[in-house]
């Protein structure tokens, strides 16, 4: 059984049409499918600026079994919101069958072709194609992104109409297949917001206690020039991603959809959005319509910022409006909650403070025992409130919780670790939005993820199932029900983003358990250090095998997501970044306490150690 190996390209200058301010114009300079030859991944298509929308060329009478191929493959890196010219490559039959919002496979390199002749001649109107590659992603048919490795290999047939003598696919796999930088042309991140499940309250000083939920963000990946407002409006409606979905809730009411008339939303001159929904959302009351209309504004707002309000109608009558100040008091959001100070410990081991993106460079110790030096300490967290600090002892074996009230008393730690060597010992804690502090203990003889509600009491131990590896490190996101983990194994160390679930019990500790952990770094030989620095996004410190120690941008998803990567830093052994992405990232390098300022270098803060923002 023979196979001939070709290129992944098209006869002559690949035919793409594209259309810019000036009208339709004929880009040339795609790849070429030769006859014969090695087996080559090439892009479809080339970069284009973004304001250009690309439009593929249908089939032409005369083209062989091979242009087919090349053609439809181009013709899923265009700009065709329904794909109809990739249908025309299609039989009848298989274009009514193919479902190309299924999935999105990313190769690194456009797919190359290997053409099997083995008794398909294109003398008996039969021949056959295996696309193949290397694969980097994959997009499900919610949207979500996760990557992916191993060798990609589909099969596509064609057939040859005996009346009309052209060729068609008949059998091809289900979704579409593009190489990376395809994708990353033709595809953009947004996230989409929900509400956590569990209702987070806090004190208010005029009103009392209120209920404020927490808005998580489910990021998707959508077609970039395809309306994406409109895209995202509909894929937000259709509800979260499998894996935020046992957490997270939508104040839309079941079935609710966008109103059938609608094909198209674009904000008013006065940057306000109406978005007319179909019956079912009038079953929500004034509270929920509040909330329906937050979520769409912060989704929305990531996308483009050119939407500050927007009206919800149902029926031909409005239910709400929201403006973007009056959002945040509907709900809270990580990326909007600025943190008072930036928190070190300084060169006798204090905890200090200077304000939140501030220029300054000298520190004030912080009110309460901590700042007094009542015991040194290595590292430390101030709760999102910053009402309270958790540190870590010089020798990381115990745990103290104290306020940062002046005049307050450390007392006995809160939690031992029993490990023999310090770095056996306790990881540095952190904070959640409901006030709970979350510590790895590291004994590798009972090696240990652990909550402690409110700072106190006795620790619960939380369930990490599939968790293969030792934590090293511990950072919970503001919305409260994702975590990200370091963990070591065989000499490794990797970034993993978890799923918190927690299972309360009256009169007993919660169950609490992390599930779903996945790779965000899955290049990374070693990640050093990581903070958030979004609602959905990372800043990490690593290096891949055999390279140098580097700082640079991840999605929870394991995208990469489309920011300036840091100016290059030498020795980072930790990083704090906040989720308020205007705040300066902060590093302890060298034995210096640095910060960059939005595109800048870096600058020398002061002198200190275990720098963190608040969380």
């Amino acid at each position: 059984m023979g196979a001939d190996r070709e290129g992944s390209g098209r006869r002559g200058p690949a035919r793409v049409m594209a259309y810019t301010a000036c009208g339709f114009v004929l880009l040339a300079g795609c790849a070429s499918m030769p006859d014969s030859g090695d087996l080559r991944g090439v892009e479809s298509t080339p970069r284009q600026d973004p304001q250009v929308r690309v439009f593929a060329m249908p089939p032409q009478e005369d083209d062989p079994p091979a242009d087919i191929v090349q053609g439809f493959l181009e013709a899923l890196t265009s700009d065709d919101p329904h794909y109809e010219t990739a249908r025309k490559y299609l039989t009848g039959d298989a274009a009514k069958n193919w479902r190309p919002d299924r999935s999105t496979t990313v190769l690194a390199d456009g797919p190359g072709t290997v053409s099997d002749h083995s008794g398909n001649r294109e003398e008996a109107n039969d021949y056959s194609v295996n696309l193949t590659g290397t694969k980097v992603a994959t997009v499900d048919g919610q949207q979500s992104y996760a990557p992916a490795e191993g060798r990609y290999r589909e099969s596509v047939h064609l057939t040859r109409n005996p009346k009309t003598k052209q060729w068609r696919i008949d059998v091809l796999p289900q979704g579409v297949v593009m190489g990376k930088s395809d994708f990353q042309r033709n595809y953009m991140s947004v996230n989409r917001y929900y509400f956590a499940s569990n209702a987070v309250t806090r004190a208010d000083a005029d009103t009392g206690t209120v209920r404020e939920p927490a808005a998580v963000a489910d990021p998707v990946y959508v077609r970039r020039r395809v309306d994406p407002l409109t895209q995202v409006v509909r894929s937000l409606l259709s509800g979260p991603t499998s894996l935020l979905d046992p957490v997270v809730r939508s104040s839309f009411p079941t079935g609710t959809a966008l109103a059938d008339d609608v094909v198209s939303l674009t904000p008013d001159d006065r940057n306000k959005l109406t978005v007319p929904l179909n019956d079912k959302a009038a079953a929500a009351g004034d509270d929920e319509c509040d909330e329906m209309a937050a979520q769409l504004l912060f989704t929305l707002q990531n996308l483009t910022p050119a939407v500050e309000e927007v009206e919800l109608r149902s029926g031909g009558e409005q239910m709400c409006s929201l403006s973007e100040d009056r959002a945040e008091t509907v709900a809270t959001r990580g990326s909007a909650q600025r943190p008072d100070y930036l928190y070190f410990l300084d060169d006798e081991d204090r905890l200090v403070r200077i304000a939140a993106g501030s220029n300054g460079t000298r520190a004030e110790p912080v009110p309460g025992p901590l700042g007094e030096g009542h015991r040194a300490m290595r590292s430390v967290a101030v709760s999102r409130d910053e009402h309270s600090a958790a540190g870590i002892g010089l020798d990381s074996k115990s745990l103290y919780v104290g306020s940062l009230v002046s005049g307050g008393s450390l007392g006995d730690p809160v939690l031992t670790s029993g490990g023999k060597a310090e770095k056996d010992r306790l990881t540095p804690p952190s904070w959640d939005t409901r006030g709970d502090l979350w510590i790895a203990d590291r004994d590798p003889a009972d090696p240990r993820l652990l909550l402690l509600e409110k700072g106190a009491g006795d620790p619960v131990e939380v369930r990490t199932p599939g968790l293969d590896g030792r934590v090293q490190a511990v950072r919970v996101a503001a919305d409260g029900v994702r975590i990200a983990l370091v963990v070591e194994k065989d000499g490794k160390r990797s970034l993993l983003i978890g799923r918190i679930e927690r299972e309360e019990r009256a009169g007993e500790p919660p169950v609490v358990t992390v599930l779903e952990l996945r790779s965000a770094t899955p290049e990374l030989e070693e990640v050093t250090a990581m903070s958030w620095a979004g609602d959905a996004r990372l800043v990490v410190v690593g290096r891949e095998s055999g390279g140098v120690q580097q700082i640079g941008y991840v999605q929870v998803d394991g995208s990469t997501p489309e920011v300036t990567v840091p100016a290059a830093l030498t020795g980072v052994k930790e990083i704090a970044a906040t989720e308020d992405e205007r705040l300066p990232l902060v590093a302890y390098s060298e034995d210096l306490i640095v910060r960059l300022p939005s595109g800048l270098q870096w600058q020398k803060v002061t002198e200190g150690t275990a720098p963190v923002y608040p969380g």
